[in-house]
């Protein structure tokens, strides 16, 4: 009987990482719609968030089932509850994905992206499939070192998001006031993004270590 409890949390790790792989793959495509005006692909990214809410919603039914049949104690207990929370960001990063293909929408046929700007939103895209990747490689193997080393990954998000800010408030700024709405708001939710997979990542060190959530530190 136990050794089928202990089955079903492992497979509840594993949903936990095909979630954040469905999510990844969002994000991708959320990006690319943005960077090429692609209409279709951002449809399909905004249609495609119901599976993904899907996914998050049969994860945490089986969360709440296991832990009225079980009633896990001490570590099984704390797995559990992080779990929960991790499949709410993961769905919440989802949500995100969203966000980006509706701001690629919303600007069809043209270009949501001042061409000068391509190249940093190109790196935002990367890391913010960095940061999934190996938020979901965290959730797989545990590994605390490798969650912390999600705060640099973090960082470079941030340098961006910042950046960014700082261009649509120059003085030199010459796209109007629309344009710059667009760009602090999809600066935003790559930042935000990036900021949910570190959540993750101080979830599973709570877990491995018992400690109190707390942030993680930074390099």
């Amino acid at each position: 009987m136990r050794q089928a409890y202990h089955e079903q949390l492992a497979a509840v790790t594993d949903e936990l990482v095909l979630l954040a792989d469905a999510v990844a793959i969002a994000m991708d495509k959320a990006t690319s719609s943005l960077l090429d005006a692609d209409l279709d692909l951002a449809e399909a990214v905004i249609s495609g968030d119901a599976a993904i809410d899907s996914m998050a919603q049969e994860l945490e039914e089986r969360m709440f089932e296991l832990t009225v049949r079980q009633q896990p104690v001490a570590s099984d207990l704390r797995s559990l509850v992080a779990a929960l929370r991790i499949s709410a960001s993961l769905e919440r990063m989802g949500d995100l994905a969203v966000h980006v293909a509706k701001a690629a929408r919303l600007r069809y046929p043209n270009q949501t992206l001042p061409p000068e700007l391509r190249a940093t939103i190109v790196s935002m895209g990367q890391i913010a499939q960095e940061i999934v990747t190996r938020a979901a490689e965290v959730i797989r193997t545990r590994d605390v070192a490798a969650a912390r080393a999600l705060q640099a990954v973090d960082e470079r998000m941030d340098r961006h998001h910042r950046d960014l800010f700082g261009v649509v408030l120059a003085s030199d700024w010459a796209h109007g006031v629309e344009a710059a709405i667009d760009i602090t708001l999809i600066a935003r939710y790559y930042e935000r993004f990036a900021d949910h997979a570190t959540t993750i990542a101080r979830r599973v060190i709570q877990v491995v270590t018992g400690d109190a959530y707390i942030d993680i530190p930074k390099p």
